[in-house]
């Protein structure tokens, strides 16, 4: 970056380059950032890149005292502890925070695309044996997981147990009252309607958790029963027809908090208490919570917002009951799927007693299957 140049402001609290962002702008760096983030070995770990160091010592007075450019190197001297390290330009530029921070209401998390019915067509898979022996399988495959919120896989072993075998893919199973897997058959007095034979609406599992599980496996075992397909829909597409039909409404479901519950036995009393659109700072979506059967009263939205709360809440569920946003599939022994729980909603047709319907299902956590797909993708 030959062009690149400096200048300190404010009496060294600032920097000011000019010459690296890709527009031409100049980038603002406070003194304080730049000795928070910085480099050296002294600062961060050189193996795992961990800082060494709490914002307590450093100076509350810090600024620059000194700094210059050199073979593409910001070079920096501190005051008043004399502290010296050394930035990459590109390492600044792609750092930067002096650009405009427009709140987005509802934008995707990075890497991720809205999906409808149109899906069917090209539903996202892999097949087991590829998974575990092919690196390039198994990044595509976790790929389209961060892309849509869920994919199946093929070519299981039917037998019990198979399904952790997805969760070793990428991660670790996350083991909650159900146990480290649950079973999903007709039960006589279930202690849960998933153990059913009727249709669920679609929904994300365990909303009265907090945190959630933010990824579940169903693995299927049998399958002769009549009917019992699996549908999907996505819920960040849900909640974004809604902010288009219904800005308010949007408005009112993320910024107000809902309530579930589930009481079952052996002394488990669960509640939470998050919207069921969750925005982050920035308005970008972040995570849907929606479960008819778990919602507990609604109290934490006032009096004169609460019939246009209910409008909304109504019109988010008939979106998600519409067949035009959902993805459906039947599952056959060996196979599964699994989906982003924070972001996918999972429903199950309702099936009959003659023949059978036995599936497994277990728990996970995206922050393993994220981490995995950036080791991947960097060694690609």
């Amino acid at each position: 970056m030959p062009d690149a140049s400096l200048t300190l402001e404010d009496g060294g609290a600032v920097l000011r380059l000019s010459g690296i962002a890709p527009d031409g702008r100049d980038l603002r760096f406070h003194a304080i950032w730049l000795r928070d983030n910085a480099l050296d070995p002294a600062t961060r770990d050189p193996g795992n890149g961990q800082r060494l160091i709490t914002l307590g010592d450093i100076p509350a007075d810090c600024h620059l005292s000194d700094v210059r450019l050199d073979a593409g190197q910001l070079h920096c001297t501190f005051a008043p502890d004399g502290h010296m390290c050394a930035f990459p330009l590109g390492w600044l530029r792609d750092h930067a925070y002096d650009r405009p921070h427009a709140n987005n209401a509802a934008a995707l998390p990075e890497g991720a695309e809205v999906w409808d019915a149109t899906l069917n067509a090209s539903v996202p898979s892999g097949v087991m044996p590829d998974l575990e022996q092919n690196g390039a399988a198994l990044r595509d495959w976790l790929a389209a997981i961060r892309r849509y919120g869920f994919a199946k896989v093929t070519g299981m072993r039917a037998e019990p147990g198979a399904l952790f075998g997805i969760v070793d893919l990428f991660g670790h199973v996350r083991e909650t009252n159900y146990g480290r897997h649950f079973e999903v058959r007709t039960e006589v007095n279930p202690v849960n309607l998933a153990y059913t034979g009727l249709g669920l609406q679609a929904h994300t599992d365990n909303p009265y958790r907090d945190p959630v599980p933010t990824l579940q496996v169903l693995a299927c075992l049998e399958n002769s029963a009549t009917g019992g397909e699996n549908m999907v829909v996505d819920g960040f597409a849900v909640a974004r027809k809604l902010r288009d039909e219904d800005p308010r409404g949007f408005a009112l479901m993320a910024g107000h908090d809902a309530r579930f519950a589930y009481v079952g036995g052996g002394g488990v009393h669960l509640r939470s208490r998050r919207p069921m659109i969750e925005l982050g700072p920035d308005g970008a979506l972040q995570a849907v919570r929606f479960n008819a059967r778990s919602a507990a009263p609604i109290t934490d939205v006032p009096f004169d917002d609460m019939a246009d709360y209910y409008a909304a809440y109504r019109r988010f569920s008939a979106l998600v009951d519409d067949p035009t946003i959902q993805v459906t599939f039947k599952l056959a022994p060996g196979e599964a799927f699994i989906v982003d729980n924070t972001r996918v909603l999972h429903a199950r047709r309702g099936y009959s007693g003659a023949g059978t319907r036995w599936l497994q299902g277990c728990y996970a956590d995206k922050d393993g299957l994220l981490s995995k797909l950036a080791v991947l993708e960097e060694e690609a």
